[in-house]
């Protein structure tokens, strides 16, 4: 069934999401927070800062006006940075109607409030039919058509399986899961441990290390999940280590790119400068940090990561104390 879908956020997985809806049938509005360059993109059919060669299709409609995006809309699916999201919504809230179904895809942790992205949108729009949508999915993968598979998470078992149907099609699979904080914390923590494998990069090291930091990087992210009421299952699941795994590795990675640079000898502002790209990772390395206080739960990688950051450790010096922490066993440290 064709339904009125609004995608609001004009990155690369904004449109990518919007070019995948138009192709399952869908009739898609996709809104800009910037009205100049909402012109450029009607005017050009390219989002060429965030998915540069990819044509949009006419009959997708681009608007900056909050109301022309939302009027009529049976769906809403949220593609904004978080730390930019409470903002952003603000400006949807008066043209919101109740019963409207949102899709949140953001990543990340709030870094004032240490909410998710979920979290943020009841708070802000009241108590609305929200699921989340993540998995290893790089935007460049899905508008070329090359498989993908992800998580949509609700405790609305009926809406994560509407949802389901809309998004999924013969090169794009979509699982069902209830546990919606899980899938967020995972979709939001792995880019901590994406920076680590790409300062792991920067510095010249090898696979073992790399493999090293996803491991144990995944333990941390269980740990804390599981501590704050997450399921365990979860990140084994797609939006905990088959998120992480594709973030680290994949070319397309911008917080591995940025890990990278950082591992290169390049400072933060000169790697937040490169790029009109956001690395998710930045900021929520602060959350996390945070979070991992705030529950009393070791996290060492994050740890690290957070002094390379923000107190101007080198980052071939945490890759040494990290190496010479007291030895332990590993099935206790999953415990």
């Amino acid at each position: 069934m064709q339904r009125q879908i609004a995608v609001l956020g004009d990155g690369g997985w904004g449109t990518a999401l919007s070019i995948l809806l138009l192709q399952n049938r869908q009739r898609i509005t996709l809104w800009s927070n910037f009205p100049d360059y909402a012109q450029e993109l009607r005017q050009r059919r390219e989002n060429s800062k965030f998915l540069p060669g990819i044509p949009i299709p006419e009959e997708i409609t681009i608007t900056s006006e909050p109301g022309a995006a939302l009027e009529g809309k049976e769906l809403a699916v949220v593609a904004v940075p978080t730390q930019y999201l409470r903002a952003v919504l603000t400006k949807f809230a008066p043209y919101y109607k109740e019963g409207l179904a949102i899709v949140s895809v953001a990543k990340g942790i709030e870094i004032n409030t240490l909410l998710r992205p979920s979290q943020i949108i009841n708070e802000i729009l009241g108590s609305a039919r929200v699921c989340v949508l993540s998995g290893p999915s790089h935007a460049e993968e899905v508008v070329g058509g090359l498989p993908t598979t992800i998580v949509v998470a609700s405790e609305d078992e009926a809406l994560a399986e509407e949802i389901q149907a809309i998004f999924t099609n013969e090169r794009f699979r979509v699982y069902t899961s209830p546990d919606v904080l899980g899938v967020e914390l995972g979709g939001a923590l792995k880019n901590v441990i994406a920076l680590a494998a790409g300062i792991c990069e920067g510095l010249g090291f090898g696979d073992n290390a790399k493999a090293a930091i996803l491991t144990r990087g995944l333990a941390e992210i269980t740990r804390l999940g599981v501590a704050m009421g997450a399921k365990a299952r979860t990140f084994a699941g797609l939006s905990g280590i088959g998120d992480l795994i594709t973030t680290c590795i994949s070319p397309y990675g911008r917080n591995r790119r940025a890990g990278m640079a950082i591992g290169q000898g390049k400072s933060l502002d000169e790697v937040l400068k490169a790029t009109e790209m956001i690395a998710e990772g930045i900021s929520t390395t602060k959350a996390a940090r945070a979070l991992a206080k705030k529950y009393n739960v070791e996290m060492p990688i994050t740890e690290e990561i957070y002094k390379v950051l923000y107190e101007g450790k080198e980052p071939s010096q945490a890759a040494s104390d990290l190496m010479k922490r007291l030895p332990r066993s590993e099935v206790e440290e999953l415990e």
